[in-house]
């Protein structure tokens, strides 16, 4: 081989040894993808993104993991999703109460940790009313009931819930005053431990999602006593609403999929198909019906606007509660 053919070989093969790797890097996904659940598991967001990450798995052809960075009523793990590179290997799973944490901190004078605007919204999965229940130590079979004795006895009884602001106090503050009744509040780290609060009497009352406290409830001891939804929900037909029952209150636990602020428009539209995929298989469906919930999925231009006017409301909240300690 003369030099001259030398050279151009060993150039070509140099060539190759660096294209290939950057070939390889542009197909997504190529290693396993984590989903960010900011809350302790048996919560509303752990309940979804474990099937939905099963069937999300073989679609994308890739492991998903479910890693937990749990505090401050979800907003720790936000916050580490939002500060993540934005590559679509780490997504956040979070819930309503995503949408209230810059305005809690504006409430309290706090620095914004992080907006709306870090984040991209993918699909939305569920919707699921909230349930105001009891549990079965406590005598009250209406909310009628319900009411009339905590009137009696003003923070008599304790409500638990996911953390200050979070997705399971913020419908519990705006029934209190829609009912004109005060409780203890009980914080806690996430909805798993709100319910194992209250299941241990630590707290006699929860609004939780249906989801979450459907098979407590199934298994009698957790009473239903009404609906946060604008109908009465498919899970629990017999539960009236909180309309029906004269309260103007309504509020949904939702559960959706996120990306870091950043993250390139091909690698959205790869996460938003197999998304939609994944809330159609029958494996998904199934496992959500075996909660009491039904798949409420909603692409992103549908999610994105849902975002827009529910983040309104939760801001409202927010506002309208004021300043609170736990």
């Amino acid at each position: 081989m003369d030099r001259r053919s030398f050279v151009i070989g060993s150039a070509a093969s140099a060539a190759a040894l660096i294209t290939r790797p950057s070939i390889a890097q542009d197909v997504y996904p190529s290693r396993p993808v984590t989903f960010v659940n900011p809350f302790p598991p048996g919560g509303a967001v752990d309940v979804v993104a474990r099937p939905l990450a099963a069937v999300l798995e073989p679609i994308i052809k890739q492991p998903v993991v479910i890693e937990t960075k749990a505090g401050a009523a979800g907003q720790v793990g936000a916050q580490f999703a939002a500060s993540a590179k934005p590559d679509g290997y780490t997504l956040l799973m979070h819930i309503v109460s995503i949408s209230g944490f810059a305005e809690v901190d504006k409430l309290f004078g706090r620095p914004v940790k992080f907006t709306r605007d870090d984040f991209i919204p993918i699909a939305r999965f569920i919707a699921d009313p909230m349930v105001l229940v009891v549990n079965d130590q406590q005598p009250h079979k209406t909310l009628k009931e319900f009411v009339d004795d905590a009137k009696k006895r003003p923070n008599g009884m304790i409500f638990s819930s996911s953390g200050l602001y979070g997705a399971l106090h913020l419908p519990t503050a705006l029934f209190m005053k829609a009912a004109g009744i005060q409780m203890k509040h009980l914080p806690t780290a996430g909805g798993g431990p709100a319910l194992t609060a209250i299941l241990g009497n630590n707290s006699q009352v929860l609004v939780s999602s249906i989801a979450a406290s459907s098979a407590q409830m199934k298994a009698g001891k957790l009473r239903a006593l009404a609906c946060f939804g604008a109908q009465r929900a498919p899970a629990v037909p017999n539960v009236p609403t909180m309309k029906e029952l004269g309260y103007n209150v309504e509020f949904y636990l939702w559960v959706g999929m996120f990306a870091p602020k950043g993250t390139p428009v091909p690698i959205i539209t790869t996460l938003r198909d197999a998304s939609r995929k994944a809330a159609a298989d029958d494996k998904f469906k199934q496992a959500m019906k075996n909660l009491g919930q039904d798949v409420a999925y909603l692409d992103q231009a549908e999610f994105k606007a849902f975002w827009d006017a529910d983040a309104k409301r939760v801001e409202d909240a927010v506002r309208l509660i004021g300043k609170l300690e736990g």
